[in-house]
C-alpha cells in the first residue's frame, strides 16, 4: 500500500465531509490521538483502519487503497430534486445567475447582491449554492433553465471521474463529466449529448470546479 496517498486521501474526505479530525475519528470508531499518528505518518495505515473507514464512512476501499474509482458509491447521475423557491432566511441560496454563461469570477458569481431566494429541501445542504445552467450539452439529465446545487472542490488533485462538475476556466465556465486522461496531467470533459465532441484540457487550466450534488427544477413563482 502506498501510505502517503492513502493519507492524502483520507485527508481529502476530512475535509469534503467537512468533518474537524477529532469529529472524523469519532465517526470512524477509533482514538482521535491514534488517527492523527495514522495521518502523521508515526503510525503506518492498518487494514483496520481502512476498513473502519470504509464501514463507517461509506467509502468504496478500492478508492481508498488504490486511488481508483469514486471514493462514494454514487448513482449515475446526481439526485433530482423539484422544489419552491422561498424568501426566507433559511436554506441554500439561489443565485440570479447562469454558471455557464460569461466570464464572471468565483466571488462575483456567489455575492449577496446576486441571491434571488433560498430553498430548503432534505438532502441539500445549505453549504451548497444553487445557480441555473443554460444550453443543451447535457441534455436529457440536466436541461437548459434547470438549477444545479453545488458545493466547491477544495482539493483540485483529487477528482471523482465520471461525476458532473461546473469547470472554471480563465475566460469560461462550463458543466461537464470529468473523464480520466491517459495522460495525468490532462482531463476529459464529456457532454451528456452526443452531439458534443469530448474537450481535452491541461489540469492547469483548470481555475475552480464545483461537484454538482444535486438537479434541482425550481417553481420561481414567489
Amino acid at each position: 500500500m502506498d501510505n502517503q496517498a492513502i493519507i492524502q486521501r483520507i485527508k481529502y474526505l476530512i475535509s469534503e465531509m467537512r468533518l474537524r479530525q477529532n469529529s472524523f475519528a469519532h465517526r470512524i470508531g477509533t482514538d482521535v490521538s491514534n488517527l492523527s499518528k495514522h495521518l502523521n505518518g508515526k503510525l503506518p495505515i492498518s487494514e483496520a483502519l481502512i476498513n473502519k473507514i470504509v464501514v463507517n464512512a461509506g467509502v468504496s476501499k478500492k478508492w481508498l487503497v488504490d486511488g481508483a474509482g469514486v471514493p462514494f458509491a454514487k448513482s449515475d447521475y446526481p439526485e433530482q430534486v423539484v422544489a419552491d423557491m422561498t424568501d426566507s432566511d433559511s436554506g441554500t441560496p439561489v443565485y440570479d445567475i447562469d454558471v455557464t454563461a460569461g466570464a464572471m469570477s468565483r466571488e462575483m458569481i456567489f455575492a449577496d447582491d446576486r441571491i434571488i431566494g433560498r430553498i430548503n429541501v432534505p438532502g441539500i445542504s445549505p453549504e451548497s449554492r444553487i445557480v441555473k445552467v443554460s444550453g443543451d450539452s447535457m441534455r436529457p439529465v440536466i436541461n437548459s433553465g434547470d438549477y444545479i446545487a453545488v458545493h466547491e472542490i477544495r482539493d483540485m488533485s483529487v477528482i471523482y471521474w465520471g461525476q458532473i462538475y461546473v469547470v472554471v476556466l480563465d475566460d469560461y465556465r462550463m458543466v461537464k463529466y470529468l473523464r480520466r486522461h491517459a495522460d495525468d496531467d490532462k482531463v476529459i470533459l464529456r457532454s451528456e449529448n452526443s452531439m458534443y465532441d469530448d474537450m481535452v484540457l491541461p489540469r492547469s487550466a483548470i481555475v475552480k470546479l464545483f461537484f454538482v450534488d444535486n438537479i434541482i427544477h425550481i417553481d420561481t413563482r414567489m
